[in-house]
């Protein structure tokens, strides 16, 4: 906690206007028990209207000046907070933005959005609680003490009781709620995770019939929110009867053992009355206190948690003393590339090396988990070599800017990701600057523009979350778009012409292989078909390299590739 409030150095003339402001209609609120006493023993007693409509006067007047010293405070303290917040937030979403995929994999997406948002604003409301009321409590507390001792030290004495309860009382209610605030953010988690998959995977839920068993997975995780939930609440609401019980006694105490000095002469009503409104400041400044100490524990677990982001450093980073490569034309060589996933006990591709050249297809193609994807993901930094080098225009990757590296690069995933937005927008995604006769130019080619013009809206036709109002093979199309729209050295298709049908497959190859001819271009595909036409065919299995060539070298040389030929050859695919 004490790490984040670094970040508030911005704002420490804001800082100082609440203290000021505080110390301000602290010092009025402590005034006014004065000047009521005096009202009743010296215009009350002695029948003076005059100075009780003066002395009245100046209370009227402190307590306006108070009220707009409040106002300000929580003005203030509220800017203060709200803009810490906005900075906390900020500063994690620009982290989480370095972070490789493998920091993603290991923090999980469902966590790092809790982190975003619930433990930021736990964090930010406790600042603005502890910006008006952790300056404004021990003020009131020394205030009300010295002022209460001032009128009558021995009725003082009272609070010697009083105050080690009090005491007790916040440290136990501290030791019980730090774990649970630890463990309730853990349960939210839990629990955004649960709902991100249930809609997310809507679609197949209800395909396999799995609906009562998801409602069953949410209602326990809702359950143990809910339990943990409570017994926080519990504690919380278990202060508030017992400080009552403290501050009702307290009073009576006072009360009590001030009749007494007032009938032994030795105290004046006006003083009792100064004193009672003293020892409610005393004990309001407490409980004060003490929901800061039961707040803030919680605040320490999620700064605990948003920390634990900001330290994890990216694995992947920009060399101290980048190399710039000169040439331009876009040469991939893998050079005895070995890569495994964090965690995994055999490497998911092993002593890799081939060259993409440009103007040249180069298609890599095997069977399920044979490494083709990890190959291509390799190329743009999303992950590093464990061993071997890739070498981007002659210079090894890790040692270029990765704003550079991937500037070279027009990469379509494997699952196509659209953006809420219009269609013109998510394909300015690849180059931001496009006009829209480039836009169009780009639709075009990777065969979208039929079904784009058939929207009212054309290219501002909204997009909605996830591409929801798309087809499968429509949301493949327009990644690709927005990957040519940017005319990159390097074009990585992952898998891309897989929801499409034969005819539209046919004719985007033919419009990418005039758009692309200067360009290098490496194609991670399932079907015979989509590769056939490449200069170089690579043969994945099991992580290595099982042969290279053309189409008809492999069918002559490679067992493995004709296996994948013959297992293809259908009525509508045949090689």
């Amino acid at each position: 906690m004490l790490e984040m409030m670094k970040d508030l150095k911005k704002y420490k003339w804001s800082i100082m206007a609440v203290i000021l402001f505080t110390l301000a209609g602290t010092l009025l609120e402590l005034y006014l028990p004065t000047l009521m006493a005096d009202v009743v023993d010296v215009g009350i007693v002695n029948g003076d209207v005059p100075f009780i409509l003066q002395t009245g006067g100046w209370m009227f007047l402190c307590s306006i000046l108070a009220i707009g010293f409040a106002i300000a405070v929580t003005y203030f303290a509220s800017k203060i907070a709200l803009g810490f917040g906005r900075d906390v937030r900020r500063k994690l979403f620009v982290h989480v933005e370095n972070f490789s995929l493998q920091e993603f994999e290991k923090m999980g997406p469902a966590s790092l959005i809790t982190r975003t948002t619930n433990d930021v604003k736990q964090v930010q409301d406790v600042t603005n609680m502890m910006l008006r009321m952790m300056t404004r409590a021990p003020l009131m507390l020394v205030g009300g003490i010295i002022l209460a001792v001032s009128r009558d030290a021995m009725l003082s004495l009272v609070f010697l009781a009083a105050l080690p309860i009090l005491a007790g009382l916040i440290f136990l209610i501290s030791k019980k709620a730090i774990p649970l605030f630890g463990l309730l953010q853990k349960r939210t988690d839990r629990l955004n995770l649960l709902l991100r998959e249930g809609l997310v995977g809507t679609r197949v839920v209800r395909a396999f019939n799995r609906v009562e068993y998801e409602k069953g997975r949410f209602n326990e995780a809702n359950e143990a929110y809910r339990d943990t939930g409570i017994k926080v609440n519990q504690i919380i609401a278990f202060v508030f009867p017992v400080m009552m019980i403290i501050m009702n006694f307290t009073n009576v105490a006072i009360v009590w053992f001030g009749a007494m000095r007032i009938d032994a002469g030795e105290m004046a009503v006006g003083n009792l009355m100064a004193f009672l409104q003293y020892s409610m400041m005393i004990l309001m400044s407490l409980i004060m206190l003490s929901m800061a100490f039961i707040m803030i524990p919680r605040a320490q677990a999620s700064a605990k948690r948003i920390n634990e982001v900001l330290k994890m450093h990216p694995l992947i980073h920009d060399p101290k003393y980048p190399v710039t490569s000169s040439d331009k034309n876009g040469y991939v060589e893998f050079e005895q590339v070995t890569f495994r996933y964090e965690g995994a006990e055999k490497p998911a591709v092993k002593k890799v090396s081939f060259t993409a050249k440009p103007g040249e297809i180069t298609a890599i193609i095997g069977s399920t988990g044979a490494g083709k994807t990890s190959l291509l993901q390799l190329i743009p930094r999303f992950y590093d070599v464990e061993s071997g080098m890739i070498k981007v225009d002659g210079v090894n990757v890790k040692e270029m800017p990765q704003q550079e590296l991937r500037q070279k690069i027009g990469y379509v995933p494997q699952k196509a990701s659209l953006f809420t937005g219009t269609i013109a927008d998510n394909v300015r995604f690849g180059k931001l600057e496009a006009t829209d006769n480039e836009v169009i130019e780009a639709l075009t080619t990777a065969q979208a523009i039929d079904f784009v013009n058939e929207k009212d809206d054309g290219i501002e036709t909204m997009i909605e979350q996830a591409g929801a109002n798309l087809s499968g093979g429509q949301k493949q199309r327009l990644s690709i778009a927005r990957a040519l729209v940017r005319k990159p050295n390097i074009y990585l298709f992952d898998d891309s012409f897989s929801a499409l049908d034969y005819k539209t497959d046919a004719r985007l190859r033919k419009a990418l292989q005039a758009e692309t001819k200067d360009a290098t271009m490496i194609v991670v595909a399932q079907r015979v078909n989509t590769v056939k036409d490449a200069e170089q065919i690579i043969v994945m299995h099991e992580g290595e390299v099982a042969g290279s060539g053309s189409h008809e070298e492999l069918l002559q040389t490679n067992k493995i590739y004709q296996e994948i030929v013959a297992s293809q050859q259908t009525e509508g695919e045949s090689a």
